[in-house]
């Protein structure tokens, strides 16, 4: 059996119920779990590195705060409560450029601890995995994070970026060449790319991850709710590539779909 666990990155206060329920509805319907990476307390101003706008705030229509906590959109709140399907993960806090690559060491314990605190007041599970905006930690931000998260979602690891504690693991796994591995108590998870992304080419992605899911025992998908919807509208074609990849998942007798907590509570090989 090949494992797979869908991660979508960004959800926040001011994503429409709409988008999600569009992307995400046949995979729900088939009982596929879908891991949202969330964000407690969006940062309205929240920019990418060439000072654009996050995509993510496509959708933010006029709101002059300067941060919205996820329990500020009672719509999305109840549609994420009654599907449960989905599984809500904890995404930085604000979002803002490498958040927890630049966050200050004093900062991270507090910094970690509302963003917890806001998804619970929002009516969800105390989350179980956290992912770094744009996978970035420093050494002692991502020790902060592994000590209160089983899971750490990321897409690499690099060893001027770890705890020195944690080099002999890290260097074990680097001969043993495998994405997955763990210090202490904490899985420390890495994906191949954003294989879903509409900046690579339909035609060749598919095979792709045919390609990495066959040949791992655990392959981590990732994608972007907001990037089907960059330009406002529906992108029709990546929609379409998201639903085949999604029938492919469903249909493959030698692939089961998970949630990121399955790893906690089953016997599930990573490497």
């Amino acid at each position: 059996m090949r494992y797979v666990i869908i991660r979508d990155d960004d959800t926040n206060a001011s994503t429409p119920v709409e988008c999600l329920d569009r992307l995400y509805r046949p995979a729900l319907d088939r009982g596929l779990p879908i891991n949202l990476a969330t964000i407690p307390e969006v940062s309205l101003s929240a920019c990418q590195e060439d000072g654009s706008l996050e995509g993510f705030l496509k959708f933010r229509n006029g709101h002059a705060e300067n941060v919205l906590p996820l329990g500020s959109n009672p719509k999305l709140v109840e549609y994420l409560r009654e599907n449960d399907r989905y599984e809500i993960l904890q995404h930085g806090l604000h979002h803002e450029y490498l958040e927890f690559e630049r966050l200050a060491d004093r900062d991270a314990p507090q910094t970690i601890q509302r963003g917890t605190e806001l998804l619970v007041a929002a009516g969800f599970p105390r989350p179980q995995t956290f992912v770094a905006p744009y996978d970035k930690f420093s050494g002692l931000t991502l020790r902060a994070v592994a000590e209160r998260f089983p899971i750490v979602s990321s897409g690499w690891y690099e060893l001027r970026r770890l705890p020195h504690s944690w080099w002999p693991a890290y260097a074990w796994k680097k001969a043993r060449r495998v994405p997955h591995w763990r210090v202490g108590n904490t899985l420390l998870l890495s994906h191949p790319g954003c294989l879903l992304s509409c900046f690579r080419s339909y035609s060749t992605s598919l095979n792709l991850i045919l390609q990495h899911v066959k040949s791992k025992p655990l392959t981590i998908l990732v994608t972007h709710w907001w990037e089907y919807f960059r330009h406002g509208s529906p992108d029709e074609d990546f929609i379409a590539f998201l639903h085949q990849t999604l029938d492919f998942l469903a249909t493959d007798p030698e692939i089961k779909v998970i949630r990121f907590s399955d790893l906690l509570s089953r016997q599930i090989p990573l490497n």
